[in-house]
């Protein structure tokens, strides 16, 4: 394992920090992080995760542990056969994902950036298996990239109402994502 690039990021709609670090492996790479914040309803929460993904960038397996306020969170996700599971439960609706995304963190960015590779002014729509902490449901998210130049791309998520041109470093970290997230350092 080669630790690739670390990076700490600050939350801007409320308190909290997020760390992480991209690793390459013999078979591919990970993303390894916690974050710690308070959510929209003022709960504590510390959320640690791993993804993994091959060398091509397609995620094959995710991991969060930690907790929100007082409930725990404690879930293993995986692409086996071309499935989706959680906690070892096929989500059938997610079939054809090949992304992870886990809205509490911007980590996760990096894997559809580094795997879509696209070039300026090209667009991609992707659909990714979007987990919700909240009660642990893994559920299809529709996304839109299109890379404005080598450091910035238009990024829009139509369920949650959000479009901004997203920041990125060389390793495809978001440095800059409006409103939420703000890379230190």
């Amino acid at each position: 394992m080669h630790v690739v690039a670390t990076i700490l990021w600050r939350r801007l709609d409320t308190p909290g920090h997020d760390a992480c670090r991209l690793e390459q492996h013999c078979d591919g790479w990970a993303l390894d992080g916690a974050a710690a914040f308070l959510d929209e309803h003022q709960r504590v929460c510390r959320l640690a995760y791993r993804v993994r993904c091959d060398e091509q960038w397609h995620t094959s397996s995710g991991k969060v542990q930690g907790f929100v306020g007082d409930g725990v969170v404690d879930i293993e996700l995986a692409r086996v056969d071309g499935h989706w599971t959680n906690n070892g439960v096929v989500v059938a609706a997610l079939d054809d994902v090949t992304d992870l995304d886990f809205g509490f963190t911007p980590a996760t960015n990096l894997i559809t950036i580094r795997r879509l590779g696209l070039v300026e002014e090209a667009t991609a729509i992707v659909h990714s298996a979007w987990l919700d902490v909240d009660d642990d449901a893994l559920r299809p998210l529709k996304q839109q990239y299109r890379r404005r130049t080598t450091a910035s791309y238009a990024y829009a998520c139509q369920r949650f109402n959000y479009a901004d041109d997203l920041e990125v470093d060389a390793h495809g970290f978001v440095r800059v994502y409006p409103k939420l997230w703000q890379a230190e350092g």
